[in-house]
């Protein structure tokens, strides 16, 4: 299984929507990094994604992008097989 990595939020219902989407197809494990806590981790999240909304979801080395992208790769099929190859 792929890691996961995702920028959040403490009160992001999208962050919460992803996360329970990431783990209905088989995450067990996920890298969040919060960035209401830390401020430079928003940067850093800006810098990598060129978005300043949360969640950012990361599968493997791959920016998925935020929740309505995750949901979308996973109604056309292909979040799973990214889950398995990266």
């Amino acid at each position: 299984m792929a890691k996961v990595l995702m920028y959040c939020t403490a009160v992001c219902p999208y962050c919460v929507a992803a996360e329970r989407l990431l783990k209905s197809r088989g995450v067990t494990e996920i890298e969040k990094i919060r960035i209401d806590l830390d401020p430079a981790k928003q940067d850093e999240m800006i810098t990598r994604t060129g978005r300043r909304t949360v969640p950012q979801v990361f599968i493997g080395d791959t920016h998925v992008g935020g929740f309505d992208d995750t949901s979308a790769l996973d109604a056309a099929g292909k979040l799973v097989p990214l889950l398995a190859d990266a």
